[in-house]
């Protein structure tokens, strides 16, 4: 059991790790995101199973993390559309 945690704390701070190296980037910004949600709810999974409750929070969880990433990716898209890039150089911040 302690084995799983260090390896979903391994895994958040890869991700943020990712997250502030990869800040040129919105999509790889988005996925290194999208990652640390992941391994939060590996560590809300092993913390719960650890206690021995039910699940239903993960659901929840889960649930507010899909719609996260579904605006996450209109904002892209969006982006994408106006600007031609994902890059964080070419957006105009006065405009």
């Amino acid at each position: 059991m302690m084995a799983l945690k260090v390896a979903g704390i391994y895994m958040f701070l890869c991700g943020l790790l990712g997250f502030a190296m990869k800040r040129k980037h919105l999509l790889l910004m988005l996925l290194c995101m999208e990652f640390v949600v992941v391994s939060l709810y590996f560590l809300l999974f092993v913390y719960l199973s650890g206690l021995g409750s039910d699940f239903f929070f993960c659901m929840v969880f889960l649930t507010f993390t899909v719609c996260e990433g579904v605006l996450g990716l209109s904002v892209l898209v969006s982006l994408v559309r106006t600007h031609g890039n994902d890059y964080f150089q070419s957006f105009g911040v006065l405009w």
